[in-house]
């Protein structure tokens, strides 16, 4: 009898499938949004791909890949299966985005003060040297400008870009707001460092699934545990706590 029970008791433990894993790409150097604490990636954007997924089922693989570009290159190729990203008409040909937002982004240009611009519209900026870092998009009108102007240098390391900012190599970064302010906060060198008042535009962060990624039917499910989270609060709270542990940390990301 204990036999039979122990061999019953076996079959039903290896009757329950595995969790389908799922490969999540992230390049950490946005804090709170992502970053990294040397062992881990941390952050709102982990926190939420995780949990929302979890609820679906599914186990969840963080992919860590050399430059932002390779993130989104990798999803377009279904190597992995979701993003956290912008929207954009080039990236909509290869990525399903939820229709609930995960977070609103305010874009702003950093200057450092030393160096003033003049700058009070977008194509003041073409008078000027700015960077950019591998991959980043920041709404069409100013990848229209960036294109049309050729006057950006591309790095793929926050750090890189900021160091070059503070040394003079270059006029401006165009960087998302909070970001950008809490990133500069222990960098070494950065205290003349600064955002200007004008937004240079307004954008949401939403969860991008690749077009071959199993994952794509479920988009619906996606916006429905999206919005539960929204309103519970829990997106907010996730993105405070983020801000709080980076800065306890007391020193910057070099590496997204």
């Amino acid at each position: 009898m204990l036999r039979a029970c122990t061999l019953l008791l076996l079959l039903m433990t290896t009757a329950v499938p595995a969790a389908e894993r799922i490969r999540y790409c992230d390049y950490p150097v946005y804090p709170p949004i992502s970053w990294s604490d040397g062992q881990q990636v941390r952050g709102l954007a982990p926190q939420v791909v995780k949990t929302l997924l979890g609820k679906l089922g599914y186990e969840v693989e963080v992919v860590v890949l050399g430059n932002w570009k390779r993130c989104l290159l990798d999803a377009a190729e279904g190597r992995v299966d979701v993003v956290l990203a912008y929207s954009t008409p080039q990236r909509e040909q290869d990525l399903l985005f939820s229709h609930v937002p995960v977070l609103r982004e305010e874009v702003a240009i950093f200057i450092n003060r030393r160096h003033p611009l003049r700058v009070e519209r977008l194509e003041d900026l073409a008078n000027y040297r700015g960077g950019l870092l591998f991959g980043e998009s920041y709404g069409a009108d100013f990848d229209r400008f960036v294109s049309r102007h050729g006057n950006i240098e591309w790095v793929s390391d926050n750090r890189q870009n900021f160091g070059k900012l503070i040394r003079g190599r270059i006029d401006f970064i165009a960087h998302e707001r909070r970001t950008g302010q809490l990133f500069v906060e222990h960098l070494p060198g950065a205290a003349d460092i600064q955002a200007l008042p004008m937004s240079l535009t307004v954008d949401y962060l939403r969860l991008a699934v690749s077009r071959r990624s199993a994952l794509a039917a479920r988009l619906p499910e996606i916006d429905m545990e999206l919005q539960r989270l929204v309103e519970s609060g829990a997106i907010e709270r996730w993105l405070s706590e983020s801000e709080a542990a980076y800065r306890a940390l007391g020193r910057p990301e070099s590496a997204r």
